[in-house]
């Protein structure tokens, strides 16, 4: 597993939106924007069971993230790798603590009714920094 550089670990603690790709089951990429966190060396993305990037890992757990910083957008992280782990464990609280660092609000205001919040968790394979 690859460790991200010390010198842009810092850009996935502030609100930086990703980009995260999955691959669709013709094999062809399909992106979304995402909110991301770490835990430790893995890079940790939360979602809902049912939607496309959730089935689409499922079924290939191969995807890419791209991230730039907010404050200087020639700066930004790729990270090719594996989801290594996905659970429900923890979802709940985590999407809370999203929208504290990403909307600075206590809970997470788009909940749907019957929502299954899911993380995963991201095992880097390849890093490229720029900036």
């Amino acid at each position: 597993m690859k460790q991200l550089p010390e010198s842009h670990a810092d850009i996935l603690d502030k609100p930086a939106f990703a980009h995260l790709s999955t691959l669709m089951s013709d094999g062809s990429p399909q992106a979304s924007a995402v909110w991301v966190d770490t835990d430790g060396p893995l890079i940790v993305v939360n979602s809902a069971e049912g939607r496309l990037k959730d089935r689409n890992i499922r079924r290939d757990p191969r995807v890419a993230v791209s991230v730039t910083d907010p404050e200087n957008p020639y700066r930004s992280l790729m990270i090719r790798g594996r989801v290594a782990k996905i659970t429900n464990e923890g979802a709940d609280q985590h999407i809370d603590l999203m929208a504290k660092k990403y909307m600075g609000v206590d809970e997470y205001p788009f909940r749907q009714p019957g929502e299954v919040r899911v993380l995963y968790y991201i095992e880097p394979e390849r890093i490229s920094a720029m900036g």
